[in-house]
């Protein structure tokens, strides 16, 4: 019988707390337990195991982001948008680094597919299309700015920046300033 109040989305936005309050990598169906002041085995009956929460707390993080990219973006286009993705991307980690951390998790296939994760693809190529980058081109712009926008963010989170004279911020804006000149002037094949 299900313990009375408990259901797989309570669960689920429990555990995205949790994640934000002691790291994704330490939320276990134990500590999720805990938190509702029950026994692990309460649980069971909303979730499979561990992985079920892991994934349902990269699902519920992709799609708050990408709703709030969606708000963001809205109406613009070229470095505007650029910029609006860029920084609703680092706000979103910093604000809640435990469920920035679950979206950087592995989904299979036909979850990635079913899920928010590929409107954040999306919502990139739309971005890129304001810079008429198209075919592999875009994919590699895509790549290029996940991989700036993660390793930024993962660095800044990780305290890598602490010890520059340059104010944090102020380096984010002119990385963003080099990434749209090198979009305006993308190198040809």
């Amino acid at each position: 019988m299900a313990r009375a109040g408990l259901t797989a989305e309570r669960l689920t936005q429990a555990a995205a707390d949790l994640a934000d309050e002691i790291g994704f990598q330490n939320v276990t169906v134990s500590a999720l337990a805990r938190s509702f002041g029950v026994k692990p085995a309460a649980l069971y009956s909303h979730i499979k195991d561990a992985q079920d929460v892991r994934v349902r707390v990269a699902l519920l993080a992709l799609a708050e982001l990408a709703d709030r990219a969606a708000t963001a973006l809205a109406g613009r286009a070229g470095k505007d948008a650029l910029v609006a993705f860029a920084n609703t991307y680092r706000n979103y980690a910093k604000e809640h680094p435990g469920r920035y951390a679950a979206t950087q998790i592995e989904l299979d296939p036909e979850t990635a597919a079913t899920s928010a994760a590929g409107r954040h693809a999306e919502m990139t190529r739309a971005i890129l299309r304001g810079y008429e980058l198209a075919g592999p081109d875009q994919t590699d712009a895509v790549r290029m700015l996940g991989g700036m926008f993660h390793g930024y963010v993962s660095l800044e989170m990780a305290g890598a920046f602490r010890h520059t004279p340059r104010e944090v911020d102020a380096s984010w804006s002119r990385t963003l300033d080099a990434l749209d000149a090198v979009l305006r002037n993308w190198p040809p094949a």
